[in-house]
């Protein structure tokens, strides 16, 4: 069903996919948009690692979600900060590619309970992350990717 990756040798492991995506801080989710045109938007994200799952959050109208409604395949893709070796002017970059669908979550208190890591994973400190929760009660939408297939890349960009 997913193709093979064709530069099999820059393949990662499944530990080092888990570890960018734990510590990856963006990433670009793409959808099929309007008019059967790709979508790609940045969204922060949280992986949790006991569930293998993905928490997205956004408001409840706009682009994605409509595109989200019609068709919930997608596609994330996640980069690492990259590191240059000692000598060496090009980068070494990690990415990983998740395939996966959407699950739109609609009660509130699961909105929240997946929300709040993507918030803590951002904001500075938990009290912060309540105060934005309280403040967007009714308008805040939570996702869960759930992943069907990753696969990891390193590069060196030269």
């Amino acid at each position: 069903m997913f193709r093979a990756m064709r530069r099999f040798k820059q393949e990662v492991s499944r530990e080092e996919c888990i570890r960018v995506l734990k510590e990856g801080r963006r990433a670009v989710l793409s959808v099929l948009g309007d008019d059967g045109y790709p979508y790609g938007v940045p969204v922060n994200f949280y992986y949790d690692e006991e569930t293998n799952e993905v928490y997205l959050h956004g408001a409840k109208e706009g682009h994605k979600m409509d595109a989200l409604r019609r068709c919930s395949k997608v596609s994330l893709t996640v980069l690492d900060q990259g590191y240059k070796k000692e000598g060496d002017w090009a980068w070494y970059v990690t990415s990983v590619i998740l395939f996966g669908h959407i699950e739109i979550l609609d009660k509130e208190e699961e909105i929240i309970e997946k929300a709040r890591p993507i918030g803590l994973k951002y904001y500075p400190d938990a009290k912060s992350v309540e105060a934005v929760l309280a403040g967007t009660s009714g308008h805040l939408q939570a996702l869960v990717l759930h992943i069907d297939h990753m696969t990891g890349k390193r590069v060196h960009e030269k």
